[in-house]
């Protein structure tokens, strides 16, 4: 199911009538008179919440003698919602651009020259400036500290905190005086 054939479907779930009429013909296949009837509605109301739940795909019509039968279609109602949500979204591509312009507005406003003006104090806005420092580093190399220490420190004179914050972000690794930049 499509983010827009979901966004549909919800949308004709959120309407009592629409809901009714889905439960009645959970249980039998019916016509818009017999609807109509069990649910003390309109004949012309029930066409137009049938036409908005075919339109969803949430019921399927069929001749029968001189009436026209609505049934559940119920291979809709067996996605779960769940999956609906993980699906990827229609605008991924946008999103991910304006990650992309988000990431790169904190580093121009946190970053003049290639130093570090000042750290961050919100965690996210953090993470993106000792994601682009931890770039000074190589993978598969082991680092002693003063190594490390002197590498950070071309970026700004806190080089304790810079160090601190990539072990706890998951950037840097640890063990003893060596460290190596971890694989993501």
């Amino acid at each position: 199911m499509t983010e827009a054939e979901a966004i549909r479907l919800f949308k004709c779930l959120a309407d009592k009538s629409r809901l009714q009429i889905l439960k009645s013909l959970a249980i039998e296949d019916m016509y818009v008179e017999r609807l109509a009837e069990r649910l003390s509605l309109t004949p012309p109301t029930v066409s137009f919440h049938l036409k908005k739940l075919a339109d969803a795909g949430a019921v399927t019509s069929y001749k029968s003698q001189y009436y026209m039968m609505y049934s559940l279609n119920r291979e809709v109602f067996t996605t779960s919602i769940l999956d609906i949500i993980q699906k990827e979204s229609d605008e991924a591509g946008l999103q991910a651009q304006r990650d992309a312009q988000y990431r790169q507005k904190v580093i121009d406003t946190f970053f003049e020259y290639g130093k570090l003006k000042s750290i961050p104090t919100q965690r996210k806005k953090e993470r993106i400036v000792l994601e682009e420092i931890v770039k000074a580093f190589e993978y598969d190399r082991i680092y002693t500290e003063r190594e490390i220490n002197l590498v950070i420190a071309d970026f700004h004179d806190d080089f304790c905190t810079l160090r601190r914050d990539m072990v706890g972000e998951g950037l840097l690794a640890r063990d003893g005086q060596q460290y190596w930049r971890v694989r993501e």
